[in-house]
């Protein structure tokens, strides 16, 4: 699919830099919604009359729905032509979040959400990819850098961004704050990006398609209900994980048994690429999980209020801004994994103290090491984002941007689950094993004469001691999960060495004829 002259938009320039614009402005619009709903619930119970569990299906809805369109966006944008697609999917996105700001009940919204999940699931992965297109190779880490800021940061500021959104005007703003960013990339795309060719000969797999989607969206169902319901205990999630099983086993079964499967599994023949899968799940699992526990622990545990808690995380966002626009220069000089490995050891590292917090924590150890884990991950994340399309063929390009994205986000699920159940579970256990000691045989309490001791004779007394102890259990639970997501990354850093060098690569690459071509062409 190659062409014999670089595409128009691949050339520096005007045009080109619109398009870059464009594909960012697509990646934080859906980036931001990943996140930035969460600390809206409580009010949207409130205005649509809704149960917990109700208000529940908002996020589980675009979940599901985001993550079983992911797959097909290689075959879409192959069949129909990438520009089409991307512009159908920034329109679709932008309308299904205005109607999620006018929805009236939880029907209405929970419809809505799987809408704009339907359209989201495209924007990332078919932004990466016009980003690789856009730029030529010696620039593809500048281009990385550029797209990654979007990826990551959307995420990280989506939770201070919505209670801003929330407590100053109203829920309805967080969806409506998309309308801005959906015009630009739609009118932006219809101007300055070009069409790719298509393949109007390419069959859809159907049976593929359907095992699969059942598969993902079974499991993410059982993933995100999970906690709620009991895990296992609920017949619900026992039902959800057999299906899930029973999707899996069809899919697979059919894909190793069909000449021409779902997904092109020639992607995965590719080292960088497979090394790139490894390290995005990696990827998506410490950045959810670590946001999953770091919000209500500086709410929760230290008593922040909403926006200074958000304050704070943000400030993980300023440290991977700033990895990002130094990493692009320094990949000129060092070996992607070593930047890989620096980065995964920086994130254990942080990690590790953070484990450490407690209620006193004060505000420059939280700003320290959140700054060196977000730079930690922006030195992972536009190597990862570079090497794994370095050696890719061309036209497995968009089924590559989109096999990653749904590892992200099903490693993120994964995450997010794991950590919250241990959450639960260890501050169970941690309340269980403080309380053996508080008994009248413990010297220690036994202190009546000594100004503000507790007096455990009183109702009084025992509720404050029970409040004490919940929290310093609630702190080692914290404690644990961080060191279990600390574990999980130190683990990964030797999988680095699955990645091929990077300026070997980037050798071979330059010296074939027509190193620089991109496969975008107009029509």
């Amino acid at each position: 699919m190659s062409t014999s002259a670089p595409s128009p938009s691949a050339v520096p320039g005007f045009r080109r830099n619109m398009v870059t614009i464009c594909a960012m402005t697509a990646t934080i619009m859906q980036a931001l919604d990943t996140t930035i709903a969460n600390v809206a619930l409580p009010y949207m119970q409130g205005t649509l009359s809704a149960s917990q569990d109700q208000v529940n299906w908002v996020l589980t809805s675009y979940i599901v729905a985001a993550a079983i369109m992911t797959a097909p966006v290689g075959w879409i944008a192959n069949r129909f032509g990438r520009k089409k697609i991307f512009i159908v999917c920034s329109a679709g996105f932008t309308v299904a979040s205005v109607l999620c700001g006018l929805a009236q009940d939880i029907n209405q919204m929970v419809g809505f959400r799987l809408l704009q999940g339907v359209f989201g699931a495209a924007l990332v992965p078919l932004s990466q990819a016009v980003m690789l297109d856009s730029y030529a190779l010696h620039e593809r880490a500048k281009a990385m850098s550029i797209w990654g800021m979007g990826v990551m940061l959307g995420p990280i500021m989506g939770p201070s961004l919505g209670a801003w959104l929330t407590e100053t005007y109203s829920w309805h703003w967080v969806f409506f704050v998309n309308l801005p960013f959906g015009i630009v990339t739609v009118f932006g795309l219809l101007a300055f990006m070009d069409e790719t060719k298509t393949n109007a000969e390419l069959k859809f797999d159907w049976f593929g398609f359907g095992a699969l989607a059942i598969g993902i969206g079974a499991m993410q169902l059982a993933l995100d209900r999970g906690e709620q319901l009991g895990w296992f205990e609920s017949n619900e999630i026992v039902i959800e994980a057999i299906v899930s099983i029973i999707g899996f086993y069809y899919f697979f079964a059919h894909s190793f048994t069909t000449s021409k499967p779902f997904i092109q599994f020639a992607i995965f023949k590719d080292k960088n690429f497979v090394g790139g899968c490894v390290f995005m799940a990696v990827m998506g699992l410490v950045l959810y999980s670590t946001m999953a526990l770091s919000s209500p622990y500086l709410q929760n545990v230290i008593g922040y209020p909403i926006l200074t808690a958000g304050l704070l995380l943000a400030t993980r966002g300023s440290g991977t801004f700033v990895a990002m626009m130094l990493v692009g220069r320094i990949m000129k000089y060092v070996e992607a994994r070593t930047l890989i490995m620096v980065g995964m050891a920086l994130m254990s590292v942080s990690l590790f103290f953070t484990s450490m917090w407690t209620d006193q924590t004060g505000v420059p150890e939280i700003v320290i090491v959140s700054i060196a884990q977000g730079f930690g991950l922006g030195l992972v994340f536009v190597p990862l984002s570079t090497v794994a399309f370095l050696t890719l063929p061309n036209h497995l390009r968009t089924d590559g941007t989109s096999m990653l994205t749904l590892l992200r986000n099903v490693a993120s699920s994964i995450g997010i689950s794991i950590v919250i159940a241990q959450l639960t579970s260890n501050t169970r256990m941690a309340h269980a094993v403080l309380v053996e000691h508080i008994t009248p045989f413990n010297n220690a309490l036994q202190m009546p004469n000594v100004t503000g001791a507790i007096n455990l004779a009183a109702d009084s007394g025992r509720a404050m001691m029970d409040a004490i102890v919940t929290l310093q259990a609630t702190i080692i639970a914290f404690g644990l999960d961080y060191q279990m997501v600390m574990l999980v990354t130190l683990c990964a850093i030797p999988m680095a060495l699955i990645i091929g060098s990077s300026k070997a690569a980037l050798r071979a690459q330059a010296a074939k004829p027509g190193a620089d071509e991109h496969p975008a062409v107009m029509e």
